[in-house]
């Protein structure tokens, strides 16, 4: 497909931007370095940086630093500039935004970009039925919203979430997380009536979709009941899991025993939603009309925004009041939210996602022919994964290496390509860009990975 991204920045920035890798300094260099130390006196140590390297400017897929290097950006903020950094239109929509009105609070004197936002969401969203939306600031605060509006619209408490997921760093979304460090250790108690159910994850369990969902179903009916489950809340394809792509049919199956049994059937799409995927949620890829949507991350284009869009009696069971909160919808973020929608269309974006996973899928591969310590490649689109095993163990202990997976990213990263880790047992290398980013950067990034696996 053709690239249809800049090789520099808009005028909406006042330095250009090459869409290259180039490595001008150490990294991270001298001035991103004493930034640093003054970080540690001001700045909680709760809060981590993968890499100490400062940020100054970005477009496109690339970032650059305070000392003037430029990487190959295969995160986009854990998926946040989906459709790229500093997008023209998305940028120009929050200037003019800002310059006609910031804030009011959509609960006391409302605004049209707000009701914009739900209906694009209205019309995206998996399901030809009434839908309404709530608008929030983050992804954790979306889970936290659809699970109680699951527990008004049913009268019922539980909670059930998928082993290996992750749904954030909120007192009820740690205890719905799989994973307990660092997210949620020392931090308790926390939220009760939450229930972890097993998981299809193909490469392990070597289930069908049919089998995984039967061992599932039944924990649901053991464990807790369906005339107590609220909620079952999945992610249609698992983030910080390690781009967990479930056996077909599981999804579906949960989905039809929800339905049979009262039950609101949630998709977490904070990181697979918004175009990731080569579809607007990745729903659409499991044959999933989910009751719930959730999104957040790349809706706004960089700005904090989030979404619950749903069935609309679902959605109306809650009182008036009951919903909202002071920045929740803010007016700069449905202005850029509402360019990122017609920046998906104008640009088209899902086939761009679709053009990036094909590209990823075949260099991945590649790689696995070459390096037995690649267990498998999974993904789909823009969202892309390699799980990483022991020497030797890809077809028969599957067992974990994480080793291998921090000495790539490190690697790669002092070459100027940021790769995210992931994975329960951190030895997944999983592969997020934005959708602006050319088959060109990826074949560099590929090399340079290439060059960290050989290195080992």
């Amino acid at each position: 497909m053709t690239d249809t991204l800049d090789t520099t920045t808009p005028s909406t920035t006042s330095t250009p931007v090459a869409q290259e890798r180039r490595i001008v300094t150490a990294v991270p260099g001298p001035r991103s370095q004493a930034i640093h130390a003054r970080r540690t006196a001001v700045v909680s140590d709760g809060v981590t940086s993968v890499l100490p390297v400062y940020i100054e400017r970005a477009h496109g897929g690339i970032v650059v630093d305070v000392d003037g290097n430029q990487f190959i950006d295969l995160g986009a903020g854990i998926g946040v500039t989906t459709i790229g950094h500093t997008e023209e239109s998305v940028v120009d929509a929050i200037r003019q935004q800002a310059g006609d009105v910031l804030h009011t609070l959509f609960t006391i004197t409302p605004y049209e970009e707000y009701v914009r936002v739900a209906e694009l969401l209205a019309e995206h969203t998996p399901g030809d039925f009434a839908k309404k939306s709530v608008l929030v600031n983050s992804g954790a605060e979306a889970v936290e919203n659809g699970v109680k509006i699951a527990r008004k619209y049913t009268g019922r408490r539980a909670i059930a979430v998928l082993d290996h997921g992750y749904h954030g760093r909120t007192n009820l979304t740690m205890a719905m997380n799989y994973k307990a460090a660092p997210y949620a250790t020392g931090y308790g108690p926390f939220a009760g009536d939450v229930y972890h159910a097993p998981n299809s994850y193909p490469y392990h369990d070597g289930l069908t979709g049919e089998q995984a969902a039967a061992r599932t179903i039944a924990y649901l009916e053991k464990r807790i009941g369906a005339v107590d489950l609220a909620c079952l809340v999945v992610e249609p394809i698992q983030g910080e899991g390690g781009f967990v792509v479930p056996a077909e049919g599981f999804l579906p199956a949960l989905q039809d025993w929800c339905t049979a049994n009262g039950v609101v059937f949630i998709a977490d799409e904070i990181q697979s939603g918004m175009a990731r995927t080569g579809a607007y949620f990745a729903s659409e890829h499991l044959g999933l009309v989910p009751d719930l949507v959730l999104s957040a991350k790349g809706i706004a284009g960089g700005l904090p925004l989030a979404a619950v869009t749903g069935r609309a009696e679902i959605m109306d069971a809650s009182q008036p009041g009951g919903l909202g909160g002071t920045f929740g919808g803010n007016p700069v973020a449905c202005a850029a939210s509402v360019a990122v929608f017609d920046a998906i269309e104008r640009r088209s974006l899902l086939g761009e996602a679709t053009r990036i996973g094909n590209t990823l899928t075949a260099a991945l591969n590649g790689l696995a022919e070459k390096y037995d310590i690649i267990g498998e490649v999974r993904g789909i689109g823009a969202m892309i994964a390699i799980e990483l095993v022991q020497p030797g163990t890809g077809s028969t202990t599957k067992e974990p290496n994480a080793a291998a997976v921090n000495a790539i990213a490190a690697a790669a990263a002092q070459q100027g390509v940021l790769v995210l880790t992931a994975g329960t047992y951190g030895n997944v290398l999983r592969f997020l860009p934005s959708l602006a980013v050319t088959d060109e950067l990826l074949a560099d990034a590929i090399e340079v990975i290439d060059q960290a696996f050989a290195a080992l």
